[in-house]
């Protein structure tokens, strides 16, 4: 199925910053542009203001001027529906309210031709509802921009339980000649983006209200150790706390309270507070001018251990690291081989350091243990999180401490919680993103383009699964799971097939 021509109309219904962002796209993609709301005198005003984010263009040198005024000449606000007749696709982008929009789609049905295309940008309603209602629900399709819609390029292509195919393939194409990267998508809670990324915030608030860390701290692990480019709790200060709990509920409901969703109580309170982030002045953080931001833990200087000796095989994500502890001039030597649990450092002092497995450091035996984070990469990370049992020696930590300062990271040590920070949370995108998959919501390819470009997350779920290893994703959620049963953490099936079949316990 092809584009719809340039020469042929778009109507953008709603003109707020979503709806104007995506009469922009429309415009620089050369289509003759209506514009309306339902407030009087709203569309006049939005396409003033579209006229003036393209004189910014010109004022950057990014767009010529000769375009810019040939798109304000197709820019048209309109005062009735009646005003949309001509047009070959509508893009709905009014308030998240399903009677709103059903309503509203019926209505445009009465205006536009039978073959005119119909999307909804809805973030959270589902696509199938909205197109309930309609005569021919087959033509309404959900395209969902992401905000700022002319920026980010991502448009999550969702097609309805009713949606034609060749609605879904035409929605597609016109996303892909506007020079947005489209991804198909099931019409399931979330879609891809924000169904996949609630454990990103979701285990950072449970950590917070654990106690493990504050939220400073919990933003640097984050974004020094995982590559995440904002922490959870910045971010959604940024977003607003409203927004992004309202997501957070939207999909717990629209699952029926499952475990792997459930909101955090510390953002319920702070909305409830009216503490909403930068729009409010204040959320996680202070945003008052002049406000002062925290600094998140840091260790001080400590002194590296001579030697160590690492027993066994460390897993595939830490297998780097002998490498960088002696590239420090820090001997490491052999032992023995490890036990069941893999491969660990002996620490000077007896204790044992080994990569985070998904139970806390104190464990049930309680020995002497330090555990230490993921990294998205230990060569390159500035950060690494540190966990330590009651048993484990202040010189035993303090070593450790000092030697991974030697491989230039700076250090937080935190509260001994299960999994830490990182691991937990990766470990959960990749266990959503598994499941996803073999629900059939998205393809894999385009569930890690959706979660790369949406979020702007440094490496697609799918593809952190397949560096870790998706036996090692398994039995870490297990683990997790067995410090805090309910099923949070439990590994979905998908997940589980997967290391099932890279252990060769079934056939591949």
């Amino acid at each position: 199925m092809t584009a719809i021509e340039p020469e042929h109309p778009v109507a953008v219904v709603g003109a707020g910053t979503m709806g104007q962002g995506i009469a922009q796209v429309a415009l620089v993609a050369g289509h003759p542009v209506r514009l309306y709301d339902a407030l009087p005198g709203r569309a006049e005003e939005a396409a003033r203001a579209v006229a003036g984010r393209l004189d910014r263009l010109v004022a950057k040198g990014r767009m010529p001027a000769e375009a810019r005024d040939a798109a304000v000449a197709r820019l048209r606000p309109v005062a009735e529906l009646a005003g949309l007749a001509d047009s070959a696709l509508v893009v709905e982008a009014v308030v998240e309210l399903l009677d709103v929009k059903q309503r509203l789609f019926r209505e445009l049905e009465e205006v536009v031709a039978d073959d005119c295309l119909l999307a909804t940008n809805t973030s959270s309603l589902p696509v199938t509802a909205v197109a309930g209602p309609l005569r021919r629900p087959g033509r309404l399709v959900g395209l969902h921009f992401f905000n700022p819609a002319p920026l980010l390029p991502l448009v999550e292509v969702v097609r309805g339980h009713a949606t034609d195919e060749a609605a879904a393939d035409r929605a597609y194409a016109t996303a892909a000649a506007w020079g947005k990267t489209p991804v198909r998508c099931a019409d399931t809670p979330g879609f891809i983006v924000n169904r996949l990324a609630r454990p990103f915030y979701a285990e950072a608030f449970r950590l917070l209200e654990e106690r493990a860390a504050d939220p400073a701290t919990l933003d640097a692990v984050l974004r020094e150790s995982g590559g995440f480019a904002m922490g959870p709790f910045e971010l959604t200060d940024l977003i607003g706390q409203d927004v992004n709990e309202a997501v957070t509920r939207s999909v717990y409901e629209a699952f029926f309270h499952h475990p792997k969703f459930t909101p955090s109580l510390a953002q319920r309170r702070l909305v409830e507070a009216g503490l909403l982030g930068r729009k409010s002045g204040r959320g996680w953080y202070d945003h008052a001018e002049g406000a002062a931001r925290p600094e998140p833990d840091t260790a001080a200087p400590e002194k590296a251990p001579g030697a160590l000796v690492l027993h066994g095989v460390l897993p595939p994500a830490a297998a780097v690291l002998p490498e960088l502890i002696e590239a420090a001039g820090i001997a490491v030597t052999r032992g023995e081989a490890g036990g069941a649990d893999g491969g660990y450092f002996a620490l000077p002092g007896g204790a044992r350091l080994a990569l985070t497995d998904g139970r806390s450091a104190t464990g049930d035996a309680g020995e002497p243990a330090v555990r230490f984070d993921l990294a998205l990469d230990y060569r390159s990370c500035a950060r690494v999180a540190l966990a330590a049992s009651p048993g484990t020696s202040p010189a035993d930590l303090r070593a450790t401490v000092g030697l991974f300062q030697a491989l230039g990271k700076k250090v937080s040590v935190v509260a001994d919680a299960p999994g830490l920070i990182v691991a937990r949370t990766v470990a959960l995108l990749v266990d959503l993103a598994e499941d996803a998959a073999g629900r059939g919501v998205a393809g894999p390819e385009d569930i890690d383009t959706a979660m790369r470009l949406g979020v702007n997350y440094p490496r697609g779920p799918l593809e952190w699964g397949r560096e870790l290893g998706a036996a090692w994703v398994r039995r870490f959620l297990a683990n997790m799971e067995s410090e805090y049963p309910g099923g949070r953490y439990a590994p979905s099936q998908p997940l589980r097939r997967r290391a099932a079949v890279k252990e060769n316990l079934l056939p591949s």
